[in-house]
């Protein structure tokens, strides 16, 4: 007995058993071949029966280690362990392949990219990528369109009940190679991300002196610049007051006592209050006279001391510990 006709007796079994096959993750000629077998047998006495499901159980019983099959399948178990330029040579790889479903890659697409087709493509190809993404996905797409454009799309629709698979799979390959010629980005995060991390941890001078020429330079950059800043005089709004007390765990107390005396300016003096209600009141008692015995304290030292804080709340937002309140303009 051939693998094809083992193969087609066990499918035969388990859905007069009920269970739920998902043969439609195989390639189509694949479900071909197994239909045709299906429909070429007509019964199997008990003992080859028997023996069919016993080679099927030892089968499964001898596996020691699954892989997910296909480019596709390789490239979400490898999701964050290679590189953004080799993920996205393979997948343009996987696309050109005579068994990729294309349609399976567009779907995992960010929503932005999708919108590109339906804004700037044509109604018969947005039509077509509606018709061949879940039904909620498209959905939430299709509410997103201008209403006249909405309007187009959705009765381009109806003109797709003739269109064979093989066009759709065409256009969907055509789609791939375009969203995915896209440049890929070398960083993660936006620049104002990335000059706001920087000045996170500059001196205030340096990070006002940046600032109020990014101003001069280009108003909009600035204000993004200054919305993605996380400072000491930002605890009170930014960090939650239950996770303070994990923020102090995550600091020596020499370098808490400096930041909490060294906090002069109006704006830091009020998160170092903040800091101070929301320990136990053992604890800041004893933060207050190791403060008041200290002395002054050079601005130099209050700010290293402060950055180190900024350092270990990043560290903490990092690993998930603590989630940090976004601030609206509104409420700034």
């Amino acid at each position: 007995m051939s693998g094809r006709q083992k193969a087609a007796i066990i499918v035969r079994l388990l859905l007069s058993e009920g269970g739920d096959i998902p043969l439609r993750g195989l390639p189509d000629h694949l479900q071909a071949a197994l239909t045709e077998q299906i429909g070429s047998m007509r019964s199997v006495d008990r003992a080859t029966l028997r023996a069919v499901v016993e080679e099927f159980i030892s089968l499964l019983d001898s596996v020691g280690l699954s892989f997910p099959g296909g480019i596709d399948g390789a490239l979400q178990m490898l999701d964050g362990h290679i590189s953004a330029t080799a993920a996205s040579r393979l997948r343009r790889l996987a696309g050109a392949s005579a068994k990729a479903d294309p349609w399976d890659r567009i779907a995992a697409l960010d929503p932005e990219k999708l919108m590109l087709v339906l804004t700037e493509e044509s109604v018969e190809v947005g039509a077509v990528m509606l018709s061949k993404l879940a039904v909620s996905r498209a959905a939430e797409l299709l509410g997103k369109l201008p209403g006249d454009r909405a309007r187009r799309i959705a009765y381009a629709v109806s003109r797709t009940s003739n269109i064979d698979p093989e066009t759709v799979r065409q256009i969907g390959l055509s789609l791939v190679s375009q969203l995915e010629a896209q440049p890929i980005r070398a960083f993660e995060t936006g620049p104002h991300e990335r000059v706001g991390a920087i000045l996170n941890l500059s001196p205030a001078a340096t990070r006002d002196d940046v600032l109020e020429g990014l101003t001069a330079a280009d108003s909009d950059f600035a204000a993004q610049v200054r919305r993605s800043i996380f400072t000491f005089a930002d605890i009170p709004a930014r960090v939650e007051a239950r996770d303070i007390a994990k923020v102090i765990r995550g600091v020596d107390q020499a370098t808490l006592v400096t930041a909490l005396a060294g906090a002069a300016a109006p704006d830091a003096a009020a998160a170092a209050e903040f800091i101070l209600a929301n320990m136990s009141q053992r604890m800041a008692a004893s933060l207050r006279e190791e403060m008041a015995e200290r002395g002054p304290i050079r601005d130099k030292d209050a700010e290293a001391a402060m950055t180190m804080m900024i350092v270990a709340i990043r560290s903490l937002e990092t690993s998930g510990a603590l989630a940090l309140r976004v601030v609206d303009d509104a409420d700034t």
